[in-house]
């Protein structure tokens, strides 16, 4: 591995764990946010029908929000054409679950910092992720800056 990409790594872990985003961080995290989804009146059912196996969903969650925070393997999957599947999810209930991630953030809080760092990454990866289903399932392209789709 080149020297720059493991320094990278290493100030990415090192950033983190300035924050206090460790594992147990990771872990109240997921359990509280997926408690809440589980109960949400909007994404309840979305996630109920989708989701069977709880205990191995959240251990991917929290894999995958390791390797985003912290950083290093841990995590495998494509999630992008699992939400691309799920029929007339958009901005209402992207909305929802941002908001509900910040406030879980809120109420765990232990640095700001770390509740900075995390929500900002949420909200990139929720962008991405609406950005890739209206390309991909709703056929819509993106507006380029400075001129048209076309």
């Amino acid at each position: 591995m080149h020297p720059h990409t493991n320094a990278a790594r290493q100030a990415k872990l090192d950033r983190a764990d300035a924050l206090g985003i460790d594992k147990q961080f990771i872990s109240t995290l997921v359990e509280t946010f997926y408690a809440r989804i589980r109960d949400d009146a909007m994404l309840g059912p979305i996630f109920a029908e989708r989701i069977t196996d709880w205990p191995s969903h959240l251990a991917r969650m929290k894999a995958f929000w390791s390797a985003v925070l912290r950083g290093g393997g841990g995590y495998t999957g494509t999630p992008m054409p699992k939400h691309i599947a799920i029929p007339n999810i958009g901005d209402a209930e992207f909305s929802r679950w941002l908001a509900l991630f910040d406030q879980t953030l809120r109420d765990i809080e232990q640095d700001p910092g770390a509740t900075a760092l995390t929500s900002r990454q949420a909200h990139v990866i929720a962008e991405s992720l609406l950005t890739g289903i209206r390309i991909h399932r709703d056929g819509v392209l993106p507006v380029q800056r400075g001129g048209s789709a076309e």
